[in-house]
């Protein structure tokens, strides 16, 4: 069939029509469940004085000998998210492997495997810390298993489709000349991911930065403990400068981390 033919062309203008007028219909019938009873009678000064907070931060905070500070938040959310990176990055190995068709002669293997990372991604970061800190108790700790867990689901997912990525030529070669299952994973399949596993895990070092910050609203240890405090007293100089503080660690980790991923990759 040509492909110029009108009869196609008209076919595709009216599935098009179609598609944007059913996402119109979906963002209409959005901002009809909404409910906005207008601004609070004191809105106005309440914004005010979150803009007068983080006009004039407190640079006091920065750095307190006498207990926590700005300086103490960020290394701790600093360290959660670096072990919560390092935890997932080498235990969802073994789910990318599982989850990888090319690695299984059966379907329903990688299926399960699929699965089992689809399950893991349904729960929030901030649902994990929950979770860890019933189990644990407040602080830190929660805030590194909740990280490593979660970040199971998505690393092993961009590990599996890597793996399922790789050139077979290697691997038919060594398994033509008799190695073993051990050698091939070791000479063959390898050699190839690993730079891109190096890549998503910094990647996932990246989100993990800013999703450690909001874990500590629920006391899951981090930077997050004192900006929660410091929103609850109104104390909005104080959030001014935890928030400088953030935009500032994020920055420099995502400058790091880029131009180690451009130098692996």
């Amino acid at each position: 069939m040509n492909p110029t033919d009108p009869s196609k062309s008209r076919s595709a203008l009216i599935r098009n029509w179609i598609v944007g007028a059913g996402i119109i219909v979906l963002f209409i019938w959005s901002l009809s469940s909404l409910q906005f009873d207008g601004i609070q009678e004191y809105g106005k000064q309440v914004m005010l004085s979150i803009w007068d907070g983080f006009t004039h931060p407190d640079w006091g905070y920065v750095y307190m000998s006498e207990g926590e500070d700005l300086l103490r938040g960020l290394l701790e959310t600093l360290i959660i998210s670096i072990l919560g990176t390092f935890i997932s990055a080498f235990l969802c190995i073994p789910f990318a492997f599982w989850a990888s068709q090319n690695m299984s002669r059966l379907g329903i293997v990688s299926g399960s495997g699929k699965f089992v990372l689809t399950v893991i991604r349904v729960f929030p970061e901030i649902i994990m810390a929950i979770l860890f800190i019933v189990a644990v108790g407040p602080g830190a700790f929660a805030g590194v298993l909740a990280l490593g867990v979660h970040s199971i689901g998505m690393l092993a997912k961009l590990y599996s489709e890597t793996i399922e990525a790789v050139d077979n030529g290697p691997r038919e070669a060594l398994v033509s000349s008799g190695a073993s299952k051990l050698q091939v994973l070791r000479f063959a399949v390898l050699p190839q991911v690993i730079p891109q596993f190096i890549s998503y895990a910094l990647y996932r070092f990246e989100i993990n930065i800013r999703s450690a910050t909001v874990l500590g609203l629920v006391g899951a240890g981090g930077i997050g403990t004192p900006l929660i405090f410091a929103l609850q007293t109104r104390n909005w100089s104080r959030v001014g400068i935890i928030l400088l503080g953030i935009v500032i660690l994020v920055i420099i980790i995502d400058l790091i981390s880029g131009w180690l991923r451009r130098r692996i990759i």
